[in-house]
């Protein structure tokens, strides 16, 4: 490939091809080719003049960043589309370079062309707007559209044309941050949406399981998902069963049960069991993607706060109508109604309103919080409720033994091998710390068990050397098997285990043992829960399938006050509905495959970093560093960005609310007020994108270091 070397200092390089050295799409290619390289971090391409930005790791990979550019050849430069990370850089560009050619064509208007052309201009862009004032008042409505075209209209009659000419600028301005926010926001769903699978198991004509990319995959092949596992197509299930959670798609937390013959969709997640399935459609074909697409074109993505400045600025109009006529009535004065009709309440709450979630968005990104929506941020800001889930979330689900006892015939050696045997097959935290404390020990076991059945959130059954086995929870145990427990056994768990989560093990009925485990809660937790007490969080509720014991040692340990044991995932759900019946806004924080239900039902969810595919998927904001802090620095964001908000409309109110009145005594002229109108919204516009966070990265910073 050849080029010309731009720039090359620290860890940026940018190099130049010239005019039509490749195509937008072929762009894209280069792009996707160069970041293969893991040293290379960011691309941007520019078709227009053959640019290419590489932004890479360490100064010291310069030679092989130049080497993977000297490597791209003709054949290379096929079209590819564009990845939604590659979409959403090239949507800012083009909001920045919209934004920048409406101020150069303004200015330089200005200066160079004389006034009658201007005059001229003016009356032209005015058609837009007169039109839609003509619409507007043909169909009975009083809104912000026949309120602008009325003011531009009666700025023209008065050849008043640079207040009308100001005013068109603004409301362009205004529409074009109205339509960047919502494309944005759209983006960032469809972005949360969008599978990320590279590779599928293929199940072959010999029943073989074959790995292949996704790419090579075709209608009516049979791949196999595994428990855990997204599924990236639409298909029938053709063999197998299991639970499937289809939260992204049917908005129903609770998983279904699927069979031979039933057809499943891509994105969602299978809970249990394992499935093969037959595939119907892939790629952009799925029923996901059709959903996608039909976000595109959706409303209801709009953060509330937006919508609220639309319909506040609606219902301001017919008092501004209804000003400018008494304003006239009384003065007989044109000009002096015009100075009050020239005010425009709508451009600047159309303006600084977006502007505002623009910035508390990117302001969450920045500090490492992926936000779904505004509205999202608006929910977490309001809730006085927050529910957090305890392993994974307030603790560090690293697990450890502490103590196995042996309750009847086999010794605690053989319970605590039994028990690693059965549970090295299940990627439970839990799970893995009885199979490690085994293995520590040096107690070997062999395949002494039939196939296990994994019951979700309750424990496993199997057949031990002939003897039906089973290990979990006391609920499992005692409520769903039945097996029996005696006052000894029961008086000697509550004297040794009262602190800690207990595992049972029973053995044809009869409790053989138990493991005790301790997750100790995370260093920062307590801290965390006291801080979101003092910035507005009435009520913290952990909720842990523990027994009573475990969960009451790690609530006050925590300082919680209110907890729920023993709950099952069904429960969860439950618990967060029953308590938005009474009236309270819920947080929901999670991270594991039991937690999707009651992210589904909470007001917002926060799914953890190291979250399972499905609380990422439920959740409506990702946090993407693993450390609590996070929670706070949100809650401070949101509550800043509606204080922001609020800031701007009493501003607004009271700015314009004075122009009204010094123009309708005449104090200042049409051209004065809308001058002053038109430099306070570009002023407020300004303020509404400064940072809401002091120090934003600074906790993060802290967490880098301990780690």
């Amino acid at each position: 490939m050849k080029y010309q070397v731009m720039y090359n200092n620290g860890t940026r390089i940018r190099v130049r091809s010239g005019q039509a050295a490749f195509t937008k799409k072929e762009g894209y290619g280069i792009s996707s080719l160069l970041l293969e390289n893991n040293f290379i971090k960011k691309v941007f391409t520019s078709h227009r003049n053959g640019s290419i930005l590489i932004y890479y790791d360490d100064v010291k990979n310069r030679d092989k960043v130049f080497a993977a550019l000297d490597k791209i050849t003709e054949d290379d430069l096929v079209e590819v589309e564009p990845d939604m990370y590659m979409s959403s850089n090239e949507l800012t560009n083009n909001f920045w370079v919209s934004l920048s050619g409406m101020l150069v064509r303004r200015v330089l208007g200005k200066i160079v062309l004389p006034i009658p052309i201007r005059n001229l201009l003016t009356v032209y862009r005015a058609i837009k707007y007169i039109w839609h004032a003509l619409d507007s008042l043909t169909s009975f409505r009083v809104d912000v559209a026949l309120l602008d075209g009325a003011a531009v209209t009666g700025s023209l009659l008065k050849r008043d044309f640079d207040p009308a000419s100001s005013m068109m600028f603004l409301l362009s301005i205004s529409d074009l941050l109205e339509d960047y926010t919502l494309q944005k926001t759209k983006n960032t769903l469809k972005e949360s949406l969008t599978l990320n699978i590279d590779t599928v198991w293929v199940v072959n004509e010999d029943g073989e399981e074959i790995q292949q990319p996704i790419s090579q995959i075709n209608k009516d092949d049979k791949i196999k998902v595994h428990m855990g596992d997204v599924i990236p197509v639409d298909g029938k299930v053709v063999d197998g069963e299991g639970m499937v959670n289809e939260a992204t798609m049917t908005g129903e937390p609770l998983a279904v049960h699927k069979m031979p013959g039933k057809t499943v969709h891509a994105g969602t997640v299978v809970e249990e069991g394992n499935l093969i399935v037959q595939v119907y459609s892939f790629d952009k074909e799925t029923r996901l993607n059709k959903i996608i697409n039909l976000i595109e074109n959706s409303e209801e993505l709009k953060a509330d706060a937006q919508s609220k400045a639309e319909e506040l600025a609606d219902s301001i109009v017919p008092y501004s109508f209804l000003t400018t006529f008494l304003t006239y009535l009384i003065t007989r004065d044109t000009t002096k109604a015009l100075s009050v009709l020239m005010v425009d309440f709508s451009c600047a709450l159309k303006l600084t309103t977006p502007l505002s979630v623009i910035s508390a968005m990117k302001e969450a990104s920045d500090n490492r919080m992926m936000v779904k929506g505004g509205k999202f941020l608006e929910k977490y800001a309001t809730a006085d409720t927050i529910v957090f889930d305890k392993t994974g979330t307030l603790t560090n689900a690293t697990p450890k033994v502490v103590d196995v006892i042996s309750l009847g015939d086999y010794s605690r050696d053989e319970i605590l091998r039994m028990s690693a045997c059965i549970e090295e097959h299940f990627a439970h935290s839990i799970a893995t710390a009885i199979v490690k404390q085994a293995e520590e020990e040096g107690l070997k076991h062999d395949e002494d068990h039939s196939e296990v059945e994994y019951i979700v959130a309750h424990g496993i059954a199997t057949s031990y050397n002939g003897k039906r086995a089973v290990i979990g929870s006391r609920h499992f145990l005692f409520d769903d098997e039945g097996v029996e427990i005696s006052k000894e056994d029961e008086k000697l768990i509550d004297e040794k285990v009262c602190e800690y989560s207990v595992v049972y093990l029973a053995i044809d009925n009869k409790l053989e043992g138990i493991i005790c485990i301790n997750d100790p809660v995370r260093k920062e937790a307590r801290d965390v829960i006291e801080e979101l007490k003092k910035l507005g969080i009435e009520n913290v509720i952990m909720l842990t399938g523990d027994s009573e014991s475990g969960a009451k040692s790690s609530a006050e340990a925590l300082g919680i006050t209110e907890y729920r044991s023993q709950v099952l995932p069904e429960d969860k759900a439950s618990i967060v509905e029953s308590l938005k019946e009474e009236g309270r806004t819920i947080i929901m924080v999670g991270d594991g495959i039991n937690d999707s239900p009651a992210l589904a039902a909470a007001d917002v969810s926060v799914s953890m970093k190291n979250s399972s595919d499905i609380a990422r998927e439920v959740a409506d904001v990702s946090l993407l560093s693993d450390n609590l802090y996070d929670l706070i620095t949100l809650r401070k964001l949101s509550v800043g960005m509606l204080n922001k908000i609020d800031t701007n409309y009493h501003s607004i109110i009271g700015i314009n609310g004075s122009l009204i009145a010094l123009g309708m005594f005449g104090i200042i002229t049409p051209s004065t007020s809308s001058l002053i109108h038109n430099l306070s919204t570009m002023l407020l516009g300004a303020l509404s994108t400064r940072s809401v966070l002091k120090e934003p990265r600074e906790i993060e910073v802290n967490v880098v270091e301990t780690a």
